[in-house]
């Protein structure tokens, strides 16, 4: 009987969820979980928010640890409540027992937050699956888990969610094979090459799109925390090859929400928005989803935003003291309008279009830039596909159809928080779609070579009683940064020991954006970030052994092996990019 089942975490900055697909008896059911807050919204995602009590043992995840934290944190403040951490992990060094903090900076293992909401996910699914196999004892399934991450996150941080993951319960060390790391933009790609020009709207009006083979086109993955853009051409039969390696920031739509929170601060006279936010963080939080629903629309249709209740009795409170409410901006209007027949007030604020594109106009810097630098080495691309939530902005996609559409068709799905989940299923399901990437690095091994006075510094020799002068941590390049890697491709490399009596090889990798250096201690080269030693008992053939290292570059993750040919002995190169402090 063929049961497996096929699960995609899309851990977002700002929203998570999943996707499925369930194989049962050759019948197949795929399925985007949908969260809703109470009686409320129906979406793809949750928020990325997580609750602990004060022993620090997990207590909600999503829109319940976010309802949960504003009804009790008046109360007390020994909880821990954490959101958006995600981008804790970008751009910074990562360790075994990095701490992050909390909303109110109390410090926590980020690898207990991370695990912990994993496992919430986890065990959501399994409980959907349970209803949805009818009680099909779930460990007869063959689980495949597949977690996405930005493209332009280091190796560093995608190995901390892989451990992550591995101490959430996804998989154990004897079936890591079943855990997939999917590249969002990469997972959006695959998941828009299958899609139909009707599945795609530019500002609601449908467009064509017609992907076949030779076609090139950009992926621009616009999420909360990260603007994540690849390039990729469709291959005969289907696949994909990366052209560009991938690039972006962090200007997603966090960035956006921090600017006219920003704004609000300085709209509003003596600390009336930061006593807004300190006293009724549930209302504010619910005023701030309406602003992001507010920036997707249309800013000449659309252009004001109601206030809620508390807010309203905070400025009737300064009105009653004769204080004023807010500071005259440019673009920025209030308006407090007393209800006909009634003692009640309405309080809408008014924000003009040139006001909304401020917002955005460091994002949209970015992304220009980042599509121009692209473009300038791509000239034939024919397609800039707009994915991610950010990307339901209407200002954002007029702003890169105006600067690119002379250039590429510019196109967004009509869900575009769902392709990277559909997509991430489809990666789990083949991962050689993605038949070749560009190597993120310059990637080498330290060795010995005769030393050479013309050539070789004279701090690098060392001398041998039985061999004479070698030159030692010298840089063995096996793969180039840029360089066309295929589809868990295999280089294989021999080296010979130094010695006739040795019985140990050492192993040390190390990487580097550069593409050409000399010795392994030169600027700009990282490492070892792996490291291993071989044994070589039999040394009756003296230097005429071999070790046999099988280096493979083609996935979202580096692997390598070390075999000794002599007693065919294998050792597993551990890729520990995770600095040990």
């Amino acid at each position: 009987m063929s049961r497996s089942c096929i699960v995609a975490i899309d851990f977002g900055t700002a929203y998570s969820g999943y996707a499925y697909c369930l194989t049962v008896n050759q019948q197949e059911v795929q399925r985007v979980k949908r969260w809703g807050r109470g009686g409320g919204a129906d979406t793809a995602k949750t928020p990325t928010c997580i609750l602990f009590d004060e022993n620090q043992e997990f207590m909600e995840f999503g829109y319940k640890a976010r309802d949960k934290y504003y009804e009790i944190f008046k109360n007390t403040n020994t909880y821990f409540y954490f959101k958006d951490f995600k981008m804790d992990l970008y751009k910074q060094t990562i360790t075994k027992d990095l701490v992050i903090k909390d909303v109110n900076k109390k410090p926590m293992s980020a690898m207990k937050v991370f695990s912990a909401a994993l496992h919430f996910l986890k065990e959501d699914v399994l409980k959907i699956l349970d209803k949805e196999t009818q009680n099909l004892a779930l460990d007869l399934l063959d689980f495949t888990w597949v977690l996405t991450v930005p493209a332009i996150w280091d190796i560093p941080a995608r190995q901390f969610m892989r451990e992550a993951a591995e101490q959430a319960g996804l998989v154990s060390a004897s079936t890591e094979d079943k855990l997939v790391i999917a590249l969002e933009p990469e997972a959006a790609s695959i998941r828009c090459k299958k899609l139909k020009s009707e599945d795609f709207m530019m500002n609601e009006v449908p467009v064509k799109i017609n992907l076949c083979p030779g076609t090139q086109y950009i992926v621009v993955d616009c999420g909360g925390g990260t603007i994540d853009i690849t390039v990729h051409e469709v291959l005969e039969g289907g696949d994909l090859k990366e052209l560009h390696k991938a690039s972006g920031n962090n200007k997603g739509g966090r960035l956006v929400d921090r600017k006219f929170t920003r704004c609000m601060r300085q709209f509003f006279c003596d600390g009336l928005w930061e006593e807004y936010e300190r006293e009724h963080p549930r209302e504010a939080q619910e005023f701030m989803e309406d602003f992001i629903f507010f920036r997707q629309s249309n800013p000449t249709h659309v252009r004001q935003l109601d206030f809620y209740k508390e807010f309203k009795d905070l400025v009737q409170q300064k009105q009653s003291r004769n204080e004023n409410v807010f500071n005259p901006m440019v673009g920025m209007t209030f308006h407090w309008t007393k209800q006909p027949n009634s003692e009640s007030y309405s309080a809408k604020l008014e924000i003009s279009k040139r006001k909304m594109e401020d917002f955005y106009h460091e994002t949209l810097i970015h992304v220009t830039d980042c599509l121009h630098e692209i473009i300038s080495k791509h000239s034939a691309i024919s397609y800039i596909l707009l994915v991610g939530g950010l990307s339901s902005s209407h200002i954002l996609r007029e702003h890169v159809k105006r600067e690119f559409s002379d250039q590429a068709e510019v196109m967004c799905p009509k869900t575009p928080q769902e392709v990277i989940l559909k997509g991430a299923v489809m990666f789990g399901r083949d991962q050689s779609v993605i038949r070749f990437r560009k190597s993120a690095f310059t990637y080498g091994l330290t060795v010995s070579n005769k030393y050479d006075l013309l050539k070789h510094k004279l701090g690098k020799k060392i001398t041998y009683k039985e061999i004479g002068d070698w030159c030692v941590n010298l840089f063995y390049k096996l793969v180039g940064v840029d360089e066309d890697v295929g589809w868990n491709e295999t280089k294989e490399y021999t080296f010979y020991p130094l010695l006739s009596d040795q019985d140990t090889m050492p192993l040390s990798f190390y990487r580097t954006e550069r593409h050409t250096v000399t010795f392994v201690d030169e600027w700009g080269v990282e490492g070892p970030v792996a490291s291993c030693d071989v044994a070589m008992p039999d040394t009756t053939k003296g230097k005429g052994r071999g070790v046999k290292v099988e280096v493979y570059f083609g996935s979202t993750e580096m692997k390598a092996k070390a075999t000794d040919l002599e007693s065919q002995s294998t050792v597993s190169v551990i890729m520990d990019f995770i600095t040990k402090q």
